[in-house]
């Protein structure tokens, strides 16, 4: 974790100190950051009180000046001091500029984002905000190249430059007209594939799938979710769903949930972030992100 350390340590003082370890003398370094000498040497001076501890080696006649073993543990410290205060100015900034893209997959962006969408250009009503709805595939070459800030994925794998971080994870439930009747102990090999509605939501529920029911064709093999309510309230076929969007379809009534043993794994969705310098927004937009998805009661963040 990290510490400021004294009460009173300002950014001059940091810089400073940086540019002294920077270009190894004072004279170099009052030049560079455009003060006298004395006036580096106090602010110096005031660092090292406010810490306790010598930061230098001072000498008589040394021309190049040497940092003490505190000194050279400092660096990070001040190094790090530096970025956060360059991000805290910037944050004043962020309720008037800025533009945020974010790329996410069909489901999570129909039934989970709308509200987080909301809420951001609430709080930043200066900012833009562009959404594109791709695969999974499709989100990480778009944040890898720099045209996505954040993404939302079902199916993670390694990407040079990008981060990809657990957010969430949910049930996959099993949702069927209000009509229909099933077993209460019902299992996979009961359901009638030829009655399905499919989705490919991630490779974890292909493979449970394959292994119950093999290349059997389903009644209807859908790429994206656009088309899926419709096709489930007129028709005596069944689907299986992640919780949150399940939940979503019952709570407009037609459809029931019903007990599946030996049901497909969790569904987990991944935040990915590039490794370049982030945009300022994007760590805004993932608090806002969590705050909302934490109120869901079908989701479990991770």
């Amino acid at each position: 974790s990290f510490i400021f350390t004294g009460d009173y340590m300002t950014n001059l003082e940091i810089e400073a100190f940086l540019a002294v370890v920077r270009l190894g003398s004072i004279t170099a370094a009052a030049q560079a950051i455009f003060i006298t000498q004395p006036a580096l040497s106090r602010r110096l001076q005031t660092l090292e009180d406010e810490l306790g501890y010598p930061l230098f080696r001072r000498g008589k006649g040394q021309r190049n000046i040497q940092l003490t073993e505190e000194g050279k543990a400092f660096v990070p410290v001040a190094e790090r001091w530096r970025q956060l205060w360059r991000q805290s100015r910037e944050i004043a900034g962020l309720s008037h500029r800025g533009k945020m893209t974010v790329a996410v997959i069909g489901s999570i962006n129909t039934y989970l984002m709308p509200p987080v969408y909301r809420c951001f250009l609430r709080r930043f009503p200066g900012s833009s905000l562009a959404v594109t709805d791709q695969h999974s595939v499709a989100v990480y070459d778009l944040v890898a190249s720099g045209q996505a800030d954040l993404g939302l994925i079902s199916d993670d794998r390694y990407v040079k430059q990008v981060d990809t971080v657990p957010l969430f994870k949910e049930k996959m439930v099993l949702v069927s007209g209000e009509d229909a009747v099933f077993p209460e102990d019902l299992r996979p090999d009961q359901l009638d594939p030829s009655r399905e509605l499919r989705l490919p939501w991630n490779p974890e529920y292909n493979r449970w799938h394959d292994y119950w029911f093999g290349g059997a064709q389903p009644h209807v093999y859908f790429d994206q979710m656009a088309l899926l309510e419709d096709f489930i309230r007129d028709s005596d076929c069944w689907v299986l769903l992640p919780a949150s969007i399940a939940g979503a379809l019952l709570n407009r009534g037609g459809l029931r949930q019903f007990p599946l043993q030996q049901a497909p794994p969790d569904r987990i969705i991944y935040s990915v972030l590039s490794q370049k310098e982030e945009n300022m927004l994007a760590g805004s937009f993932m608090t806002i992100l969590k705050e909302i998805l934490a109120q869901n009661p079908w989701l479990e963040l991770l």
